[in-house]
């Protein structure tokens, strides 16, 4: 049963190095962009109420 076990892991390892080969490491997810305002010289400045 041990070789069994051995090979199972063996044969996962292979899996998971053809897998990364194939599509790239597993990455983690990228963060959610947070919206930053920019001044755009362009465009004119509203007033806003105050």
């Amino acid at each position: 049963m041990d070789y069994i076990d051995q090979l199972l892991e063996k044969i996962r390892e292979w899996a998971r190095r053809i897998v990364e080969t194939l599509f790239g490491p597993e990455g983690e997810p990228e963060p959610e962009l947070i919206p930053i305002p920019v001044r755009d010289p362009q465009r004119p400045q509203t007033q806003r109420p105050r």
